[in-house]
């Protein structure tokens, strides 16, 4: 028997998912909703990502939304990629075009999440003190928001400021500061093309090099922002129906199926283009998969930093040797910025950082590197990290730390043996694409599911066990197709010191996901139990 509740639903976050989330919820099924977010403003990653050079690296035509047709008229979408702060005003417009903000909480964090069996509900303890219940608990926490944050010796000697570019403080700048960045991800990269220009030096901390293509920002026409609006449906039914969904016609020609002479010319072409996507997926079908292929993306990139960086010591260290095997990244004028004469690189797999002192950073060859700021472009505990910070206990309070103590795992991405009328928005195994149009998959796919258990009547849905195992193979078999797990990535879990490597995606597309999607929902749900009956 279920009990009456504060909430029919409760949404922790206010990100892209979040959002979406509370709007599909609370206007498409009517149900009572509240969203909590720890942040002073919605927006997520966007919210808190305030790094100079933050922005997109997913074209911006499709770096947001499809669900409302007004939202491409918006004054947001002016050049190829979309920076930080138009990313937040464009979500900021979205919460009060639909009305959003009165049922979202700000400065307003989730402790604790305790299901109780006899109700069926879930019992929710805020940062604040206070609780409600809600029958559906939404998790739409982002795959990458939990920071990772090195503890080096002696970093609380360091008189400077120490900032990850994941909680960026207002009142910094960078300009003419002697400033150090640790790490040359998608982050690192964006901040590295940005303060170079500020910094009066800047001091690059290399972990492992980068296989960085241009972007190819630049402002867009008239002539093509009419395109988009002419061709929306097209568009985005061919984003739903590709691998990474992010707008373009993904190639199916294998690599070694043409000629080197060709090869070179598509890749040329690609590099002058821009997109680390459209580089990678885009050129040839089989760069993620085949080694030969793989390796002949690699060695045009490899080429590219010896062409273009003026120093052979700096070209060599900026060199990667390993697969073309990480998430893609791309930036306008990443390796010419070592051309300056204010940057310095230092490649930590030779000196790697010994100490921190009162005055900077001591690699192990002795070189202090003297700073006024130092910051952590270290990335994040990715996809379940966030959840590892909570109190999230399920059915015999079973706590989901426990439940994924070999690694995190789903039934689809969205749901998890144990933890009923849980459902996670970009949870662990979710389709490796651009984000947003995953995270509208993924949220039609769970208001779907609750719309189910309450026309069946039941107090809850939950995954079996054999649902998420059988996924999780599905998941750890479609990454094996690929060269992904042949580097160390976050997309393992491999930055993360201690944290065991384990597949968190499902690697098949999105298209493919969402097929899977359909398929599970005609066929009733299998892989999920309906528990129980509610009042009515």
């Amino acid at each position: 028997m279920t009990v009456k509740t504060d909430f029919d639903a409760v949404v922790i976050g206010a990100g892209f998912a979040g959002i979406y989330a509370l709007h599909r919820l609370r206007n498409e099924l009517g149900l009572k909703v509240r969203a909590f977010e720890r942040a002073g403003g919605v927006g997520g990653t966007w919210y808190w990502n305030r790094y100079p050079g933050a922005m997109s690296d997913v074209e911006g035509f499709v770096y947001r939304y499809s669900f409302d047709r007004w939202l491409i008229d918006d004054d947001v979408w002016r050049t190829r990629y979309i920076p930080q702060a138009q990313i937040l005003a464009y979500l900021e417009a979205v919460v009060e075009r639909h009305d959003l903000g009165k049922d979202i909480q700000l400065n307003t964090g989730v402790e604790s999440a305790v299901y109780d069996e006899s109700g069926h509900f879930w019992d929710v303890t805020l940062d604040d003190g206070n609780r409600c219940t809600t029958r559906y608990l939404v998790t739409a926490l982002g795959p990458l928001s939990s920071r990772n944050i090195p503890d080096y010796p002696g970093r609380d000697l360091f008189t400077g400021r120490i900032v990850h570019t994941g909680a960026w403080p207002a009142d910094l700048d960078i300009t003419g500061k002697r400033v150090g960045v640790i790490g040359t991800g998608s982050t690192g990269t964006q901040f590295v093309c940005t303060a170079a220009g500020l910094a009066e030096h800047l001091t690059v901390f290399q972990r492992s090099p980068q296989y960085c293509v241009p972007s190819g920002n630049r402002p867009l026409t008239e002539e093509e922002r009419a395109a988009y609006r002419e061709g929306y449906d097209r568009i985005w039914e061919q984003v739903r129906a590709s691998r990474v969904a992010c707008g373009f016609e993904e190639s199916d020609v294998p690599a070694m199926s043409v000629t080197e002479e060709e090869r070179r010319r598509v890749f040329e072409e690609a590099w002058e283009q821009g997109n680390g996507f459209r580089f990678m997926f885009g050129t040839f079908g089989d760069i993620a998969t085949d080694p030969a292929a793989n390796e002949a993306a690699a060695d045009f990139i490899r080429g590219k930093i010896k062409e273009i960086v003026r120093d052979p010591e700096t070209a060599r260290r900026l060199t990667p040797t390993d697969p073309y095997a990480k998430r893609p990244i791309c930036n306008s004028g990443y390796y010419e910025t070592f051309n300056r004469p204010n940057v310095t690189l230092v490649s930590l797999k030779e000196t790697p950082i010994r100490e921190m002192t009162a005055k900077g950073v001591v690699t192990e060859d002795g070189t202090e590197h003297d700073l006024d700021v130092l910051v952590l472009a270290t990335g994040f505990d990715a996809v379940d990290g966030s959840y590892r910070t909570m109190d999230i206990r399920g059915r015999g309070g079973l706590d989901i730390r426990t439940h994924w103590k070999d690694g995190p795992t789903s039934y689809l991405g969205v749901a998890t043996e144990g933890f009923p009328n849980l459902f996670m928005v970009l949870g662990p195994n979710s389709a490796f694409s651009n984000l947003p149009p995953g995270i509208e998959t993924q949220v039609d796919w769970i208001a779907e599911l609750i719309e189910a258990a309450e026309e069946r009547g039941a107090a809850a849905a939950e995954a079996t066990r054999q649902a998420e195992d059988e996924w999780t193979l599905a998941c750890q078999i479609s990454a094996g197709h690929t060269l992904f797990p042949k580097v160390d990535s976050w997309i393992f879990g491999a930055n993360i010191p201690g944290k065991k490597n384990s597949v968190m995606f499902y690697f098949g597309g999105l298209g493919a996901y969402r097929a899977r999607l359909k398929e599970v929902a005609a066929a009733g749900y299998p892989g999920v139990t309906f528990h129980g009956a509610r009042s009515s």
